[in-house]
Protein backbone atom coordinates (compact mmCIF):
# COMPACT_ATOMS: atom_id res chain seq x y z
CA UNK A 1 0.00 0.00 0.00
CA UNK A 2 1.44 3.68 -0.72
CA UNK A 3 1.91 5.82 1.74
CA UNK A 4 0.44 9.00 1.36
CA UNK A 5 2.63 12.45 1.84
CA UNK A 6 1.87 15.34 3.91
CA UNK A 7 -1.06 17.39 2.69
CA UNK A 8 -0.05 20.69 1.33
CA UNK A 9 -1.22 22.83 4.11
CA UNK A 10 0.77 20.70 6.62
CA UNK A 11 3.71 21.01 4.63
CA UNK A 12 3.22 24.55 4.02
CA UNK A 13 3.23 24.76 8.11
CA UNK A 14 5.91 22.76 9.06
CA UNK A 15 7.87 24.44 6.80
CA UNK A 16 7.23 27.91 8.39
CA UNK A 17 7.91 26.50 11.43
CA UNK A 18 11.55 25.11 10.99
CA UNK A 19 12.27 28.88 9.18
CA UNK A 20 10.94 30.40 12.06
CA UNK A 21 12.98 27.95 14.84
CA UNK A 22 16.16 28.97 12.23
CA UNK A 23 15.65 32.80 11.97
CA UNK A 24 14.97 32.55 16.18
CA UNK A 25 18.13 30.92 16.79
CA UNK A 26 20.29 33.50 14.54
CA UNK A 27 18.71 35.84 16.41
CA UNK A 28 19.62 34.79 19.75
CA UNK A 29 22.10 36.10 21.94
CA UNK A 30 23.80 32.51 22.07
CA UNK A 31 23.80 31.95 18.55
CA UNK A 32 24.85 35.19 17.86
CA UNK A 33 27.89 35.33 20.24
CA UNK A 34 28.82 37.31 23.42
CA UNK A 35 27.86 41.14 23.25
CA UNK A 36 31.28 43.56 23.60
CA UNK A 37 31.34 46.12 26.11
CA UNK A 38 34.81 48.45 25.70
CA UNK A 39 35.82 49.85 29.21
CA UNK A 40 38.30 52.56 29.70
CA UNK A 41 39.76 52.71 33.54
CA UNK A 42 42.08 54.53 35.32
CA UNK A 43 43.65 51.14 37.11
CA UNK A 44 42.73 51.66 40.51
CA UNK A 45 40.91 49.89 43.36
CA UNK A 46 38.25 51.99 43.45
CA UNK A 47 37.11 50.33 40.20
CA UNK A 48 37.34 47.06 42.45
CA UNK A 49 33.90 45.34 40.89
CA UNK A 50 35.10 46.05 37.41
CA UNK A 51 38.34 43.86 38.15
CA UNK A 52 36.28 40.78 40.43
CA UNK A 53 33.56 40.66 37.77
CA UNK A 54 36.18 40.07 35.10
CA UNK A 55 38.45 37.46 37.63
CA UNK A 56 35.23 35.63 38.40
CA UNK A 57 33.64 35.32 35.15
CA UNK A 58 30.50 37.33 36.31
CA UNK A 59 30.86 39.12 32.51
CA UNK A 60 31.06 35.68 30.75
CA UNK A 61 27.79 34.51 32.35
CA UNK A 62 25.97 37.39 31.47
CA UNK A 63 26.88 36.80 28.22
CA UNK A 64 29.47 39.46 27.53
CA UNK A 65 32.37 40.18 26.33
CA UNK A 66 34.37 43.04 28.20
CA UNK A 67 37.26 44.83 26.65
CA UNK A 68 39.29 46.81 29.69
CA UNK A 69 41.49 49.57 28.46
CA UNK A 70 43.79 51.46 30.60
CA UNK A 71 43.88 55.24 30.12
CA UNK A 72 46.10 57.91 31.96
CA UNK A 73 43.50 59.79 33.00
CA UNK A 74 39.18 59.55 32.60
CA UNK A 75 38.98 63.00 31.69
CA UNK A 76 40.63 61.84 28.03
CA UNK A 77 37.97 58.56 27.72
CA UNK A 78 35.15 60.46 28.32
CA UNK A 79 34.65 62.34 24.88
CA UNK A 80 35.63 58.38 23.23
CA UNK A 81 32.16 57.34 25.60
CA UNK A 82 30.21 60.40 24.34
CA UNK A 83 30.97 59.52 20.35
CA UNK A 84 30.62 55.33 21.21
CA UNK A 85 34.10 54.43 20.60
CA UNK A 86 34.04 53.38 24.18
CA UNK A 87 30.42 52.15 25.80
CA UNK A 88 31.79 52.92 29.44
CA UNK A 89 34.22 54.68 31.36
CA UNK A 90 35.29 53.79 35.13
CA UNK A 91 37.37 57.39 36.68
CA UNK A 92 36.90 59.59 39.29
CA UNK A 93 34.18 62.12 38.58
CA UNK A 94 36.20 65.46 37.93
CA UNK A 95 35.22 69.36 36.91
CA UNK A 96 35.84 68.43 33.44
CA UNK A 97 32.92 65.64 33.45
CA UNK A 98 30.46 68.15 34.63
CA UNK A 99 31.33 70.57 32.10
CA UNK A 100 31.51 68.04 29.32
CA UNK A 101 27.78 66.73 30.30
CA UNK A 102 26.12 70.18 30.19
CA UNK A 103 27.90 70.98 26.46
CA UNK A 104 25.78 67.93 25.60
CA UNK A 105 28.56 65.35 25.36
CA UNK A 106 26.54 62.36 25.37
CA UNK A 107 27.17 60.35 28.64
CA UNK A 108 25.58 59.74 31.57
CA UNK A 109 26.41 58.69 35.00
CA UNK A 110 24.95 54.62 35.40
CA UNK A 111 27.29 53.58 39.21
CA UNK A 112 29.05 54.67 41.63
CA UNK A 113 32.21 53.00 43.18
CA UNK A 114 34.60 53.44 46.37
CA UNK A 115 33.63 55.13 48.97
CA UNK A 116 35.61 56.51 51.87
CA UNK A 117 34.50 54.14 55.15
CA UNK A 118 35.13 57.91 57.53
CA UNK A 119 37.22 55.60 59.64
CA UNK A 120 41.41 55.26 60.70
CA UNK A 121 42.93 54.22 58.69
CA UNK A 122 41.80 55.11 55.73
CA UNK A 123 41.86 54.16 51.71
CA UNK A 124 42.59 58.19 51.66
CA UNK A 125 43.85 60.89 53.94
CA UNK A 126 44.46 64.23 54.68
CA UNK A 127 48.43 64.06 55.17
CA UNK A 128 49.84 67.08 56.73
CA UNK A 129 53.45 67.40 57.25
CA UNK A 130 55.15 66.00 60.40
CA UNK A 131 58.00 68.98 60.23
CA UNK A 132 54.73 71.70 61.05
CA UNK A 133 53.20 68.85 63.23
CA UNK A 134 56.08 69.06 65.82
CA UNK A 135 56.44 72.30 65.83
CA UNK A 136 52.75 72.96 66.98
CA UNK A 137 51.62 75.03 63.53
CA UNK A 138 49.53 71.98 62.43
CA UNK A 139 48.12 69.67 64.63
CA UNK A 140 44.28 69.84 62.91
CA UNK A 141 42.94 70.17 59.68
CA UNK A 142 41.40 73.91 60.73
CA UNK A 143 45.16 74.90 60.64
CA UNK A 144 45.53 74.53 56.82
CA UNK A 145 43.16 77.96 56.41
CA UNK A 146 46.25 80.05 53.91
CA UNK A 147 48.30 76.86 53.53
CA UNK A 148 49.27 75.06 50.35
CA UNK A 149 47.70 71.66 49.57
CA UNK A 150 48.93 69.06 47.61
CA UNK A 151 45.88 67.26 45.07
CA UNK A 152 46.76 65.31 42.31
CA UNK A 153 45.55 66.59 39.34
CA UNK A 154 44.91 69.75 40.93
CA UNK A 155 41.32 71.13 42.39
CA UNK A 156 39.32 70.15 39.22
CA UNK A 157 39.94 66.43 39.82
CA UNK A 158 38.45 63.84 42.10
CA UNK A 159 41.17 64.66 44.78
CA UNK A 160 39.62 68.34 45.07
CA UNK A 161 36.47 66.94 45.73
CA UNK A 162 37.55 64.64 48.69
CA UNK A 163 39.50 67.81 50.10
CA UNK A 164 36.82 69.71 49.96
CA UNK A 165 34.59 67.16 51.41
CA UNK A 166 37.15 66.78 54.45
CA UNK A 167 37.59 70.50 55.25
CA UNK A 168 33.73 71.11 55.06
CA UNK A 169 33.49 69.01 57.94
CA UNK A 170 35.43 71.33 59.66
CA UNK A 171 34.09 74.92 58.41
CA UNK A 172 36.62 75.08 55.67
CA UNK A 173 36.19 74.95 51.79
CA UNK A 174 38.71 74.40 48.73
CA UNK A 175 38.50 78.05 48.72
CA UNK A 176 40.73 78.40 52.50
CA UNK A 177 43.53 76.73 50.99
CA UNK A 178 45.98 77.02 48.08
CA UNK A 179 45.50 74.15 45.74
CA UNK A 180 48.85 72.48 44.24
CA UNK A 181 49.05 70.40 41.30
CA UNK A 182 50.94 67.02 42.63
CA UNK A 183 51.49 63.78 41.64
CA UNK A 184 50.76 61.09 43.89
CA UNK A 185 54.43 59.34 43.87
CA UNK A 186 55.86 63.30 44.24
CA UNK A 187 53.68 64.12 47.22
CA UNK A 188 56.07 62.51 49.93
CA UNK A 189 58.87 64.71 48.58
CA UNK A 190 56.96 67.91 48.18
CA UNK A 191 56.06 67.71 51.92
CA UNK A 192 59.58 66.89 53.39
CA UNK A 193 61.13 69.78 51.13
CA UNK A 194 58.49 72.29 52.13
CA UNK A 195 56.73 72.58 48.60
CA UNK A 196 53.67 71.65 49.93
CA UNK A 197 52.18 71.85 54.00
CA UNK A 198 49.71 68.85 53.17
CA UNK A 199 48.33 66.51 50.80
CA UNK A 200 45.31 64.52 49.97
CA UNK A 201 47.06 61.60 49.07
CA UNK A 202 45.76 57.63 48.45
CA UNK A 203 47.30 54.10 50.64
CA UNK A 204 49.66 52.66 49.85
CA UNK A 205 51.52 56.12 49.75
CA UNK A 206 50.20 57.47 53.02
CA UNK A 207 51.79 54.53 54.58
CA UNK A 208 55.04 55.25 53.12
CA UNK A 209 54.82 58.69 54.31
CA UNK A 210 53.69 58.03 57.59
CA UNK A 211 56.57 55.26 57.78
CA UNK A 212 59.92 57.38 56.94
CA UNK A 213 58.42 60.51 59.59
CA UNK A 214 57.51 62.95 56.95
CA UNK A 215 53.71 63.20 56.95
CA UNK A 216 50.82 63.02 59.89
CA UNK A 217 47.09 62.40 59.41
CA UNK A 218 45.01 64.91 59.81
CA UNK A 219 41.47 63.82 58.51
CA UNK A 220 39.67 61.79 56.43
CA UNK A 221 36.67 62.02 53.77
CA UNK A 222 32.99 61.34 55.72
CA UNK A 223 32.22 58.10 55.41
CA UNK A 224 30.21 58.13 51.83
CA UNK A 225 32.15 60.57 50.17
CA UNK A 226 32.63 59.30 46.41
CA UNK A 227 33.74 60.96 43.97
CA UNK A 228 34.40 58.17 40.95
CA UNK A 229 31.99 55.61 39.29
CA UNK A 230 30.90 54.17 35.92
CA UNK A 231 30.14 56.77 33.55
CA UNK A 232 28.08 55.22 29.81
CA UNK A 233 28.05 56.66 26.48
CA UNK A 234 24.54 57.09 25.36
CA UNK A 235 24.93 54.49 22.58
CA UNK A 236 25.56 51.88 24.52
CA UNK A 237 22.85 53.06 28.01
CA UNK A 238 19.28 51.83 27.61
CA UNK A 239 20.39 48.52 26.17
CA UNK A 240 20.44 44.94 26.96
CA UNK A 241 24.08 44.77 27.20
CA UNK A 242 24.29 47.97 29.59
CA UNK A 243 21.71 46.03 32.02
CA UNK A 244 23.73 42.62 31.71
CA UNK A 245 26.94 44.82 32.49
CA UNK A 246 25.69 46.66 35.63
CA UNK A 247 24.43 43.34 37.26
CA UNK A 248 27.57 41.49 36.50
CA UNK A 249 29.27 44.45 38.73
CA UNK A 250 26.85 44.25 41.25
CA UNK A 251 27.42 40.81 41.54
CA UNK A 252 30.94 41.37 42.18
CA UNK A 253 30.03 44.42 44.47
CA UNK A 254 28.05 41.73 46.72
CA UNK A 255 31.69 39.84 47.26
CA UNK A 256 33.14 43.01 48.35
CA UNK A 257 30.36 43.52 51.75
CA UNK A 258 32.59 42.91 54.98
CA UNK A 259 35.71 40.55 54.70
CA UNK A 260 35.40 39.60 50.88
CA UNK A 261 37.16 43.10 50.12
CA UNK A 262 40.40 41.29 51.61
CA UNK A 263 39.80 37.95 50.12
CA UNK A 264 42.69 36.17 48.58
CA UNK A 265 41.06 35.68 45.24
CA UNK A 266 39.91 39.50 45.09
CA UNK A 267 43.31 40.23 46.15
CA UNK A 268 45.00 38.55 43.05
CA UNK A 269 42.75 40.65 40.56
CA UNK A 270 43.21 43.60 41.98
CA UNK A 271 46.89 43.28 41.86
CA UNK A 272 46.47 41.88 38.43
CA UNK A 273 44.57 44.90 37.32
CA UNK A 274 46.45 47.57 39.14
CA UNK A 275 49.94 45.88 38.99
CA UNK A 276 50.28 46.39 43.08
CA UNK A 277 51.84 43.78 44.96
CA UNK A 278 49.18 41.61 46.73
CA UNK A 279 51.17 42.26 49.82
CA UNK A 280 50.62 45.90 49.53
CA UNK A 281 47.10 45.67 48.79
CA UNK A 282 46.35 43.64 52.06
CA UNK A 283 48.11 46.29 54.12
CA UNK A 284 46.18 48.61 52.13
CA UNK A 285 42.52 50.16 53.83
CA UNK A 286 39.84 49.04 51.88
CA UNK A 287 37.28 51.16 50.19
CA UNK A 288 33.29 50.73 50.57
CA UNK A 289 31.11 49.89 48.00
CA UNK A 290 27.30 49.78 48.44
CA UNK A 291 26.16 46.40 46.87
CA UNK A 292 23.77 47.89 44.20
CA UNK A 293 26.46 50.14 43.32
CA UNK A 294 23.63 53.14 42.99
CA UNK A 295 24.84 56.60 41.54
CA UNK A 296 24.49 58.87 44.85
CA UNK A 297 22.35 61.86 43.46
CA UNK A 298 23.55 63.97 47.02
CA UNK A 299 27.14 63.39 45.71
CA UNK A 300 26.93 64.09 42.52
CA UNK A 301 25.40 67.58 43.92
CA UNK A 302 28.59 68.06 46.41
CA UNK A 303 30.50 67.21 43.79
CA UNK A 304 29.49 69.62 41.47
CA UNK A 305 28.91 72.20 44.45
CA UNK A 306 32.70 71.59 45.29
CA UNK A 307 34.07 72.77 41.43
CA UNK A 308 31.39 75.55 41.71
CA UNK A 309 32.92 76.85 45.10
CA UNK A 310 36.52 76.18 43.36
CA UNK A 311 35.43 78.28 39.90
CA UNK A 312 35.62 75.62 37.95
CA UNK A 313 32.31 75.03 36.59
CA UNK A 314 31.96 76.42 32.93
CA UNK A 315 27.61 76.80 33.72
CA UNK A 316 24.90 76.51 37.03
CA UNK A 317 25.15 72.62 38.42
CA UNK A 318 23.23 70.16 36.98
CA UNK A 319 20.22 68.80 38.39
CA UNK A 320 20.82 64.74 39.41
CA UNK A 321 18.21 63.61 36.94
CA UNK A 322 20.77 65.49 34.16
CA UNK A 323 23.66 63.40 35.31
CA UNK A 324 22.60 59.69 35.81
CA UNK A 325 21.92 56.74 33.43
CA UNK A 326 18.71 55.46 32.52
CA UNK A 327 20.56 51.78 32.93
CA UNK A 328 21.14 52.03 36.71
CA UNK A 329 20.16 48.63 37.67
Amino acid sequence: MRRRGLPLLALTTVTALLAATAACQRASPAAAGPVRVRVAHVPSTLFAPLYVAEAKGYFEDAGLAVELNKVKTGQDAVPLAGTGKVDAVAAGFSAGLFNAMAKGVEVKVAASMGGSTGAHPSPTTLEGSRLLADSGELTRPEDLRGRKVAVAGGGGAAGGYQLDATLRSVGLTVKDVTVVNVAIPDMKNALANGGVDAAMAPAPFTTAMEADGTAKPLAVPPPGTTASGLVLGSRFDGTPGAAKFLTALRRAAADLQGDGAKSEEVLAALSRATGQSIEVLRATPPYRWTPDLAPDADQLTAQQRAYDTAGLLESAPLPPERLVARTTG
